[in-house]
């Protein structure tokens, strides 16, 4: 027994001499192997690094500006409204090693193929190229003496002396020698001012645009005798509408504004991109503008490219489908354009210049159209000139009058300074020494409820109300003292609806509004009846889109779709993304309180004493809406501001709108309502519209159905 338990001792000890030796030689591989890594890691980065730097060195990838084309803008309906033509263009390349000299060479034999405008070059550009052309001459312009003495100046930097001597040299060439640059030496100086610009690597064009086909082949076949010479497609940007919300981008030649240089420079564009400079195509900068060509530089010790690599080609930018109905946005052009000039022509229009109209979708914040016209005489011919104003809509601000009376009203249902259907007496009230009246009860005591309040226009309703969410007690002929915290209430209010504040249109420069500071009593009692704080058109559209569809505030936009680039610029390209409704709040008031105003709105078409009354009768749908009149000032003078917003139909909306016409008047007692008849032409043109496009769109689909039945009988 003792002779079996020695060995299995012996058996378990052997076991583990053996395990030990396979861990020993495993630790030992592992310390093999890391030492080989170690000792390349270290041939690599001491024997080995400079060279692998210097190769990655002479190795870099480069945004190219090459000419990819811009996305297109279509309207609603797939009509095109800014597209690109294809334009001849010759580029010139330069490297980080190119010299002036050869620039130059280049630009003489190129001046010999094409015409190059001289009309851009500057006094500086002659200078410096009179410099470049006499050397010896311009060495001479400043004295060793002078050269001495500016390099023994301890307070400059090597770079600010050599800038000083070059500053020194330029300032003496005199008029007489820049003056002596013959015809064809302007037209090279004109050329090599193009090719200087760009930069290395980075094709710069020369010329574009007028480049005739002879030049274009001239300059193709010749091609080997001038490096860094190309010949391309460039692309320019084309309006189909003259609507100004459309933007506009700059040239080539113009490149970055100096005023957003920092902004695209730090998004890898270049000086002399073409960029967008306002409104759409400003706001959506990113999905036009298209991606540019990757290359990948290849160069050798010296610094000279060898070979040069596409890494990924450019891509053409996004085309965006807008919101606009352009059909729609030109018929309400015409009429708001002829409206305007027959106002002009008639009297007291001494200071109207302007009108604007704004219609959109209630339910999902997309604009139909942004209409605004503005009369300029022309210096010249003395004629007066319709220019479009379309941004005049989010920009500029007008009182708008009684148009605000539905919002006075929902802040006093929110305030219990009301209730639905209250009744209260319209009377003159003096406050002070001072009568307020209505328009319509200049001396009576007439008791209206809030719907007749709405449709006929009460002053005095707004005013009661405005009393009594100020804290305040009227007694007939004394001052009326108030809580002044009721202005912030008021506009508290009057921002949900989107009055006095931006709405979040997708467009740049958007005015907020203007709010009054003072605080007196008269001025509270003038807000609720929109004669104090100025609003923009579309503020006026988003505030009775918020009333239309519900009670929610939802940010107005212009572009509806985003898809990729359309081949043929007349069938869409795939869908990428549609547009989301963008709901900014939810005013505070129940949905009885609203649906009380809209029958208030109803009554301003439809009621026997509406301000609008009979506007759409005969019609197969109903509308609602509210009149507005204020008292203005333009140049010193009293004038008339004319407004209108409403809704369609009246059930189910499916259309918003809104109307200024500022200063329409210099006679407070004397004006047309055209502000009314602007509005039902254009309502009227909406539902023309869409009935014609309805019985298209089943003309269409009869037409397909009888083609698909043929075809069957002829495959029978």
């Amino acid at each position: 027994m003792k002779k079996q338990m020695h060995k299995a001792d012996q058996a378990k000890v052997k076991q583990r001499k053996h395990i030990a030796f396979r861990m020993n030689f495993l630790f030992f591989v592992i310390f093999i192997l890391f030492s080989m890594l170690i000792l390349r890691l270290g041939y690599l980065q001491i024997v080995k690094g400079e060279e692998y730097v210097g190769l990655l060195e002479r190795m870099e990838e480069v945004a190219v500006n090459t000419s990819v084309p811009r996305g297109r803008l279509f309207d609603r309906t797939g009509r095109v409204l800014v597209d690109n033509e294809p334009k001849n263009a010759i580029t010139y390349t330069k490297t980080t090693s190119t010299s002036s000299k050869e620039m130059l060479e280049i630009a003489q034999k190129l001046a010999g193929l094409i015409e190059q405008d001289t009309k851009r070059i500057t006094i500086g550009d002659k200078r410096d190229f009179w410099i470049l052309t006499h050397a010896e001459e311009a060495k001479e312009k400043i004295t060793a003496e002078e050269i001495s003495e500016i390099k023994s100046d301890g307070s400059l930097s090597n770079k600010e002396k050599e800038r000083k001597i070059n500053q020194l040299t330029r300032e003496r060439v005199t008029e007489e020698e820049l003056n002596s640059f013959t015809a064809d030496e302007l037209e090279v100086l004109a050329i090599y001012r193009e090719m200087m610009s760009g930069y290395a690597y980075s094709p710069q064009i020369v010329k574009s645009g007028d480049v005739t086909e002879e030049e274009f082949a001239a300059v193709s076949e010749r091609l080997s005798e001038l490096p860094g010479v190309d010949t391309t497609t460039d692309w320019e940007r084309v309006k189909r509408s003259a609507n100004t919300i459309l933007g506009s981008t700059t040239s080539p030649i113009e490149g970055i504004p100096k005023s957003h240089l920092n902004y695209y420079l730090a998004r890898d564009y270049s000086r002399n991109d073409r960029v967008g400079r306002s409104y759409i195509e400003q706001y959506y900068e990113e999905l036009l503008k298209g991606q540019k060509t990757i290359m990948k530089n290849i160069k050798d010790r010296s610094g000279r490219v060898v070979e040069t690599k596409v890494v990924r080609e450019g891509e053409p930018g996004k085309d965006l489908v807008l919101t606009i109905d352009m059909e729609l946005q030109e018929a309400l052009e015409e009429m708001v354009t002829e409206k305007l000039l027959a106002l002009k022509a008639g009297p007291n229009s001494s200071e109207l210049d302007r009108a604007f109209l704004v219609m959109m979708n209630p339910n999902n914040g997309e604009v139909l159209a942004l209409v605004g016209k503005q009369l300029v005489r022309n210096r010249e011919t003395g004629k007066l000139e319709v220019w479009d104003y379309a941004y005049g809509t989010f920009t500029a601000l007008h009182e708008a009058g009684s148009v605000v009376k539905m919002a006075t009203v929902l802040t006093g249902y929110q305030e219990n300074a009301i209730r639905i259907g209250e009744v209260k007496i319209d009377e003159p009230l003096k406050i002070g020494s001072q009568f307020k009246r209505s328009l319509f009860n200049q001396h009576s005591r007439v008791a209206i409820t809030d719907i007749e309040a709405l449709g006929r226009s009460s002053n005095v309703y707004m005013w009661k109300i405005a009393i009594t969410i100020a804290n305040a007690n009227y007694r007939y002929g004394e001052a009326l003292s108030i809580d002044k915290s009721a202005f912030d209430t008021f506009r508290q209010s009057f921002a949900s609806f989107g009055l006095g504040t931006k709405t979040g249109i997708d467009l740049p420069s958007e005015s907020p509004g203007l709010i009054g500071t003072d605080t007196l009593t008269g001025f509270l009692l003038d807000l609720t009846v929109g004669q104090y704080d100025t609003y923009t058109t579309l503020q006026l559209a988003q505030y009775v889109s918020t009333i239309a569809n519900g009670g929610y505030r939802i940010a107005p936009k212009v572009l509806k779709e985003i898809r990729e680039p359309s081949e043929d610029g007349e069938i869409l390209g795939p869908l990428i993304e549609e547009t989301d409704v963008k709901i900014l709040n939810r005013i505070q008031n129940t949905q009885a309180e609203i649906e009380q105003v809209k029958r208030g709105m109803h009554y301003v078409y439809y009621g026997a004493r509406g301000t609008a009354k009979n506007l759409f009768a005969g019609r197969d749908f109903e509308a609602a809406g509210k009149t507005g009149t204020a008292q203005a000032f333009s140049s010193g003078k009293a004038t008339i501001n004319l407004s209108h917003v409403g809704f369609a139909p009246y059930e189910n909306p499916e259309i918003a709108y809104a109307i200024i016409i500022p200063n329409i008047s210099t006679n407070p007692r004397k004006y047309p309502y055209a502000q009314n008849e602007i509005i039902q032409q254009a309502v009227d043109k909406y539902f023309e519209l869409k009935k014609k496009r309805a019985q298209e769109e089943n003309a269409s689909a009869v037409t397909q159905t009888i083609k698909h039945v043929e075809e069957t009988e002829d495959n029978q």
